[in-house]
């Protein structure tokens, strides 16, 4: 299939996974021209910039930390939820810089994540008695959440407010990190009261303040020896990246830039397939076959050695450091005996790529909270698959590289358990998000503050 042309489109003529049936075709296209005319989001140096340091994690010289909402909405295109995310990104990526011993690649999942695979690609209620089958909610790029008609039917023009709500995060996210956040500098003040709740054991409650007033000695320190601010010595590069579930929109903002061979998409620094649309003969790995831009699979417990290395041939052919992120996500259940089949068959393949582990997505159950179904995780199965995956990559050759994690900088009540101590009955305290449960604040940190007590060997 590799040997096939390729171009920016040759997707059309694969099987589409999760292909949305836009009504209006002559509208679609018209709003994909008008995408193809728009400025970049990204540029091709920070593309390849991003290469060089996934490269450099795939060699065991950095960490990578990959994190934030399940799904972005455009009502959320705001300061305060924008600057919440980063800041618990940043923040976690300090605990991990100071406990791993090295330097902690920042890869967000914003800017561009307004697109969700769904289970169904319908939905029934019962509406006045009725019942209504319309199209799921696919996220703020294809359609809107309302159960109505009207706001179902999947919209092109949403593919051009996608961009332009993509360009103001882009923008803002770019602001705060040249500009620096004062308080990531001063660890004593950044919220960590699950240090005080009951669940946490004494003895990790003495180890993670041990660990937070030894970030902050050594932050004042570095800021004691000159008139350099913190802010300045630690500023950070940020890169992002999303889902490409909509292909009709990633490709349509891919192409050639002077003095660089090949096609990047100007949309995310990396893109990325799921687990839903990752068919050797679909659509969405024929589209990312062909780009330069690093991109990451997600691999699950259903996949085979033999489709994960064909897979890996797609989309790094070259077999390149830093051009292929794998994704790891099993679930605490399935990864002890999934994972270590399709490490052992890379491990004997010789091919390159940076393994992270996602221990969200495996973890997704529903749980009866009064008259309601909802969607939640544990933040103890979440941990749990964290153990199990690092074991499995600490007896075989294949290095553990990074995190990949939702995550939000907001107060919800979306995961359970971990020392916040959030039971199945507090859930609809402030359940807000559109699709998948994310940890909140206080939960990332934690898991943050493990992941540097305990990867350090790796």
């Amino acid at each position: 299939m590799s040997t096939l042309p390729w171009s920016p489109t040759s997707w059309l003529a694969r099987p589409i996974a999760q292909d949305i049936p836009y009504p209006d075709q002559r509208a679609l296209q018209a709003c994909v021209k008008h995408l193809q005319s728009l400025p970049p989001l990204v540029t091709s140096w920070e593309i390849e910039r991003l290469r060089s340091q996934l490269a450099d994690a795939e060699a065991g010289k950095r960490f990578v930390l990959h994190g934030g909402d399940c799904a972005e909405g455009f009502a959320d295109c705001r300061p305060a939820p924008i600057a919440d995310k980063l800041k618990v990104l940043l923040q976690m990526s300090m605990v991990l810089v100071h406990g791993l011993k090295r330097p902690v690649l920042r890869i967000g999942r914003f800017a561009g994540q307004y697109a969700k695979p769904r289970s169904s690609m319908t939905e029934t209620r019962t509406v006045d008695g009725v019942q209504r089958t319309l199209p799921s909610y696919f996220g703020d790029l294809i359609n809107r959440a309302p159960f109505d008609e009207a706001s179902r039917t999947p919209d092109p023009a949403l593919l051009i407010a996608g961009h332009a709500h993509a360009a103001t995060t882009l923008n803002f996210i770019r602001s705060l990190v040249d500009g620096g956040f004062a308080d990531l500098h001063h660890p004593e003040y950044w919220d960590l009261s699950f240090l005080s709740k009951a669940g946490l054991p004494a003895l990790l409650r003495t180890e993670y303040e041990r660990m937070r007033a030894s970030l902050a000695d050594g932050l004042r320190f570095m800021e004691a020896l000159g008139e350099t601010t913190i802010a300045e010595l630690t500023r950070v590069e940020f890169f992002t990246s999303h889902e490409a579930l909509s292909l009709w929109y990633d490709s349509s903002q891919t192409r050639t830039v002077p003095r660089r061979d090949g096609f990047y998409n100007l949309s995310t620094h990396l893109p990325w397939v799921g687990d839903r649309t990752r068919q050797l003969d679909g659509a969405h790995l024929e589209y990312c076959r062909g780009l330069q831009n690093p991109v990451g699979l997600k691999v699950g417990p259903s996949m085979s050695p033999d489709e994960l290395l064909q897979a890996a041939a797609l989309l790094n052919p070259a077999n390149e450091p830093g051009k292929l992120v794998l994704i790891a996500r099993m679930g605490a259940a399935k990864v002890s005996h999934a994972l270590p089949t399709l490490l052992d068959a890379w491990a004997a393949s010789g091919r390159k790529g940076l393994w992270l582990v996602d221990p969200m997505h495996g973890n997704t159950r529903s749980v009866q909270v009064g008259d309601k179904s909802i969607k939640t995780r544990s933040v103890d199965d979440v941990l749990r698959e964290l153990a199990l995956a690092h074991d499995s990559f600490a007896r075989t050759a294949v290095r553990l590289g990074g995190l990949h994690v939702e995550l939000t900088g907001e107060d919800v009540t979306e995961c359970v358990g971990g020392a916040a101590g959030i039971r199945e009955q507090d859930l609809t305290t402030n359940y807000a998000t559109f699709c998948d449960p994310r940890l909140n604040y206080q939960q990332a940190m934690e898991l943050a503050f493990v992941i540097a007590r305990t990867f350090r060997r790796l």
